[in-house]
């Protein structure tokens, strides 16, 4: 029987010691050697006999009896641990429904619809107690940049014809120009209205075919054409020739401006718009409905950019409303006039019309010498409420400049060109300096400073000092102490460079210098 069984386990162990000592010793000694031998086949090699040279351990010494196999049984006492598995649905049915829980629940829901409805009426309290947005006010494309007039073709153009003033045109582009105004090119001897066609391009300046080319490359760069068709440019007698030929004049100008809208141009300058609105209203009306009613496949406005040689600031502004011109070029800020004069214009032109109905102009005397470039009036012109017009005299200078940088010693004022982009580029960015208001802060015969500001937008200051050698204390400034600006541009670097901070109570303006600050939010 153990022997069968051993066969079955391999573990299954028989202790030897103890079978030998009963009766299968007395009476069957040949079936136990047997036996024993099979067994010892089958007994581990830890259960093998000891062999000499090795001690079998005691039981005293911690070792195992030779043959003995322990088993550990679990005590049937020993309870399992339990594990939780949670609520069954009945369960939390039956919790849910108790009375406490259901007052938790109201509770919390109250609590969110409160809390909501106090985050929507805190939102609406502060749109109601925000200042309300300035509307914007209305844009036209001149509004967007400065505009260059081109007096004179042979004088710009390096090949004295229209193809040269096409070749400008990246120049032109790089100082953020909007447009050009460019000088008449049509037939006319002067003070022959007889020989007047307006329709024929002069052979002195061009032809026909290097005005559509100019008109292709100028719209490619983005740029836009206003072209002067005044009648007698060249002549003496008037710009309309004399008084008893305006009408006639007039009548002819009609048609002529459908052929030169229709070729591309997207603006007509015209002279004395004071005695020919005055002398033939009704031909002038027909006049101003065929330029600003104009319309084909490109959809801006066509400019009407009328000229007078009127000087005075309510005789402009009445003429301005009158005459019903998008644009009037005048010498309101004539190179006479001191810091004063231009102040009293520039108030009485900006309180009687909106900014893009202003255009602002230094435009020489035309027996005056072509001028070097200004930085103080270009900041002038571009930092008042209005169009800038730039003259063609300050550009042939920048031309000679930027060929000779190389040569001569650096120069304290900024590069002309460099200038007038850094400042259209400015203004066509900044809202308050675009269509702001203006508000004037300071005023004597040489200095100027004026605030340019619209709704929450930055706020910017400029500050004019046209004394050669007078510095202007910023102490006579009003202002709250402590308000402080960084110098955005400067007509001359080497006396205050831009990323200046200046102390608006504290700081000087050195003599003719001017600067653009911008202000520190308060």
């Amino acid at each position: 029987m153990e022997l069968k069984q051993a066969d079955k386990d391999p573990s299954f162990s028989v202790d030897t010691t103890t079978t030998t000592g009963l009766d299968l010793a007395e009476n069957q000694p040949e079936q136990e050697a047997s036996e024993t031998a099979l067994l010892s086949s089958h007994q581990d090699p830890e259960k093998e006999p000891i062999t000499a040279g090795e001690q079998e351990p005691t039981a005293a010494e911690g070792g195992e009896q030779n043959g003995v196999v322990k088993l550990k049984i679990p005590e049937e006492d020993t309870p399992e641990p339990e594990h939780f598995t949670g609520l069954n649905k009945e369960e939390l049915l039956r919790v849910a429904g108790t009375p406490g829980w259901v007052r938790a629940r109201w509770s919390l829901l109250v609590l969110f619809w409160l809390a909501w409805l106090g985050m929507l009426a805190g939102a609406v309290l502060l749109i109601l107690k925000a200042p309300p947005c300035k509307e914007l006010p209305p844009q036209n494309w001149w509004n967007d940049g400065p505009l260059f007039h081109i007096r004179n073709i042979q004088d710009f153009s390096p090949t004295a014809n229209i193809k040269g003033v096409e070749q400008q045109l990246e120049s032109l582009s790089q100082m953020k120009v909007q447009g050009l105004v460019l000088a008449p090119v049509h037939q006319a001897p002067a003070d022959d209205p007889m020989a007047l066609s307006f329709e024929e391009v002069s052979a002195e300046v061009g032809s026909l075919d290097q005005m559509r080319s100019l008109l292709t490359t100028a719209h490619k760069r983005g740029l836009f054409v206003v072209l002067d068709l005044s009648p007698n440019y060249a002549g003496s007698s008037g710009s309309w020739f004399s008084n008893s030929s305006v009408s006639s004049v007039a009548e002819r100008l009609k048609s002529a401006l459908v052929f030169w809208l229709t070729l591309g141009v997207d603006g007509v300058k015209l002279d004395s718009v004071d005695s020919v609105w005055s002398m033939v209203p009704s031909q002038w009306s027909d006049i101003r409905a065929i330029v600003q009613n104009w319309t084909d496949s490109r959809p801006h406005k066509r400019l009407l950019l009328g000229s007078s040689s009127l000087s005075s600031p309510a005789e402009v502004s009445s003429l301005l409303g009158d005459s019903g011109v998008d644009l009037l070029l005048s010498p309101v800020l004539g190179p006479r006039t001191d810091a004063t004069e231009r102040a009293q214009s520039i108030l009485l032109l900006s309180s009687a019309h909106s900014p893009s109905q202003l255009l602002w102009s230094l435009q020489p005397e035309e027996s005056a010498m072509e001028q070097d470039c200004n930085t103080m009036d270009l900041m002038l012109l571009l930092s008042l409420p209005g169009t800038a017009l730039i003259n063609q005299g300050q550009f042939q200078r920048i031309q000679d400049l930027e060929q000779n940088q190389t040569q001569e010693m650096p120069r304290p004022q900024p590069s002309c060109p460099l200038f007038l982009s850094s400042l259209s580029a400015l203004r066509r960015k900044e809202r308050s300096l675009l269509f702001g208001d203006l508000s004037l802060l300071y005023n004597s015969s040489s200095v100027l400073v004026f605030l340019r500001s619209w709704d929450q937008n930055q706020r910017f200051m400029v500050l004019f000092n046209y004394s050669p050698d007078q510095s202007f204390s910023l102490s006579q400034l009003e202002g709250p102490p402590g308000a402080r600006g960084s110098v955005v541009l400067s007509s001359n670097i080497s006396a205050m460079s831009p990323d200046t901070q200046l102390e608006l109570r504290e700081g000087q303006l050195g003599p003719e210098l001017s600067v653009m600050l911008r202000l520190e939010q308060s």
